[in-house]
């Protein structure tokens, strides 16, 4: 019997074998704490847990899984979706490529001859994003971005302060690329209004089944299957996880299309997100980075859990029933 029809027979051995996996990574301590912001550098670096939610709403996880972290770049993902109902596609389009860069996510680069970003997912492209988010003023801007992310997780979520202002203290290259971008027309005044609220963003405190479940809600076609809410049209899912499959994981996109084989988001506070369209959300947390400010432990989970289930794109045989 292969590990799809056990699963598909047995849907818990699924948390058995994610026990197992959590155990058989709990040791490893490879990699570092992201520090280039001061208060992200405080986070216990053996925090780990693991959250698997299927479109059906059943749920897996272990270890720290309700510890709270901030999403950081991760955001990125649900505030293009939110651009693309405030405008679009095809205006989206004008401000922000989809193009890959194999550069890093804070490398200050535009296309040379369009003058775009390259794509949302990179910090010069999701500012970019964020600045188009629609609202009378600051605050309405940063409420709507807020009710966004609670339709995803399906509770209220509330900005870290003392992240967010580490961030805006610090985030000098940002303000480069903000920069940069307002010279060429890609956003617009008053500049210092869309940095805010991309701090903020990344700011937004989330536990890691929390983002199993916005995983979830984007392989459910846009709704949550914890609350059934419709947290984004169904026709923008695919642009959504289409830059996730070939930006969101930065100069390390090719190796994980090849390796892990389904969209994918991470972040410097150390989560992952991964979905399987039509099956499931996946959101590992662990904050020790690798060179590319990925987290090492997340990387290796999510590799093993693509092989394990047969969950890549292109995998031949059927995925797993779960």
């Amino acid at each position: 019997m292969t590990n799809q029809e056990e699963l598909a027979r047995n849907p818990s051995s699924l948390q058995a074998y994610i026990d197992d996996l959590y155990s058989k990574y709990e040791s490893l301590q490879d990699g570092v704490v992201a520090n280039y912001i001061p208060e992200l550098a405080k986070v216990d670096p053996e925090l780990f847990a693991i959250s698997i939610v299927n479109v059906n709403g059943e749920i897996y996880e272990v270890g720290d899984y309700q510890q709270l972290f901030t999403i950081q770049s991760i955001s990125k993902v649900f505030a293009y979706g939110l651009a693309l109902m405030d405008h679009g596609r095809d205006y989206i389009l004008t401000r922000v490529g989809v193009e890959p860069t194999g550069d890093a996510f804070n490398a200050i680069v535009l296309d040379e001859q369009s003058k775009r970003p390259y794509n949302p997912m990179v910090n010069a492209g999701a500012i970019a994003t964020t600045s188009l988010i629609k609202g009378s003023d600051a605050t309405e801007r940063l409420n709507r971005m807020l009710d966004m992310f609670q339709k995803y997780i399906g509770r209220d979520v509330f900005v870290d302060i003392s992240v967010f202002t580490s961030e805006r203290t610090t985030g000098h290259r940002n303000r480069a690329m903000a920069h940069l971008m307002l010279n060429f027309g890609m956003i617009d005044k008053p500049i210092d209004e869309a940095l805010d609220l991309y701090f903020q963003q990344c700011a937004v405190m989330v536990n890691c089944h929390d983002l199993a479940v916005m995983a979830a809600t984007l392989a459910n076609k846009g709704v949550n299957p914890i609350t059934n809410e419709q947290a984004i049209k169904s026709c923008y899912v695919k642009d959504i996880l289409s830059v996730m499959y070939t930006c969101g994981m930065y100069n390390f996109a090719g190796e994980w299309a090849y390796k892990v084989g389904i969209p994918a988001k991470s972040g410097v506070s150390g989560g992952i997100i991964a979905v399987v369209p039509n099956k499931m959300g996946i959101a590992v947390f662990s904050p020790r980075l690798d060179a590319r400010s990925n987290s090492v432990r997340g990387v290796k989970v999510c590799e093993e859990l693509s092989q394990h289930l047969g969950l890549h794109l292109f995998e031949c045989s059927p995925l797993v029933n779960i």
